[in-house]
């Protein structure tokens, strides 16, 4: 497979590497952009890509809740002046208030859904798109339940750049919930526990780990416990109630919601634009060509 320099640049954006090391990568793996990450990180080259899908687009998470139901979406604009305008911000707003009022299943149902009479989700951002002038995309949302016994843990970041809803049970205290949902925001974990991990996941971890250790040119007879001792550190740093609670890291998550009577239920992290992929625009060719040049 022809190695382009798309290919060697997504690689380089995924895990950091250089260009030399990411070509490489690629021509021992014929192209194969995962395996080529899996490569990097064996040879010690690239950390865990935890980057991988993160490449910025604009726009805005929001969390909200009434009562026992609680939502987050992610409205995307084209432009970061947009998502802070007040008419977009109002957008994302009246979407989440509807979104709490109607529970609609999926996306799908959500933009058939009517907003006002005789208008649905999907008329109204199309008028949105054509006042305010650009692209608008009512990319996700999810809805989260919890009893009277429990509480949610609604936080954003930066002006909703980062957006967290966390269901804490059997704990009322509405500030700690939150506080979790900011850790959530700054340290990013995979799995609330690591009874999530699903064995492929660790048996794929244990695989890289112990090449890394080989590598190293560590003796095999050591190598089992070495894995050991580094897959107890991964877990611990993608399981959210592993982790070292960020405003006291002397205790970890579970820990600090014990103190309170709590655990971790679930949450999700939203973070605006992950995933997708950026228009990479060059100004001074745009003028240029606006130009006739």
């Amino acid at each position: 497979m022809a190695i382009t320099a798309q290919l060697v640049k997504q690689l380089r954006e995924r895990t950091g590497a250089g260009m030399m090391d990411c070509k490489k990568a690629l021509t021992e793996t014929n192209g194969d952009i995962d395996a080529a990450v899996d490569y990097l990180r064996e040879k010690g080259i690239a950390k865990a890509a935890k980057k991988a899908d993160r490449i910025a687009a604009e726009g805005s998470t929001y969390v909200a809740s009434v009562g026992n139901t609680a939502v987050l979406l992610e409205l995307n604009s084209e432009t970061d002046f947009v998502a802070r305008n007040e008419g977009f911000q109002a957008l994302v707003k009246e979407m989440a208030d509807h979104i709490l009022a109607t529970k609609p299943a999926d996306l799908d149902a959500l933009m058939a859904s009517e907003i006002e009479a005789g208008k649905t989700v999907e008329t109204k951002m199309n008028e949105a798109i054509s006042t305010i002038g650009e692209k608008l995309t009512l990319r996700r949302f999810v809805l989260a339940e919890k009893t009277d016994a429990d509480a949610f843990g609604e936080y954003l970041h930066m002006g909703g750049r980062i957006g967290v809803l966390a269901v804490v049970e059997n704990s009322t205290d509405v500030d700690a919930a939150k506080d979790v949902a900011m850790h959530i925001a700054a340290l990013n974990p995979k799995f609330v526990s690591r009874e999530q991990v699903s064995a492929e996941e660790l048996e794929h971890e244990k695989d890289i780990l112990k090449q890394q250790a080989l590598n190293e040119g560590k003796p095999e007879n050591i190598v089992e416990k070495m894995v050991e001792g580094r897959l107890r550190k991964y877990l611990e740093e993608i399981c959210a109630v592993d982790q070292p609670f960020v405003k006291n890291p002397d205790q970890t998550v579970a820990e600090f919601l014990k103190s309170k009577g709590g655990t971790l239920k679930s949450f999700v992290r939203y973070e605006v634009g992950e995933g997708i992929e950026k228009r990479q625009d060059n100004f001074a060719d745009e003028v240029m060509g606006q130009m006739g040049k």
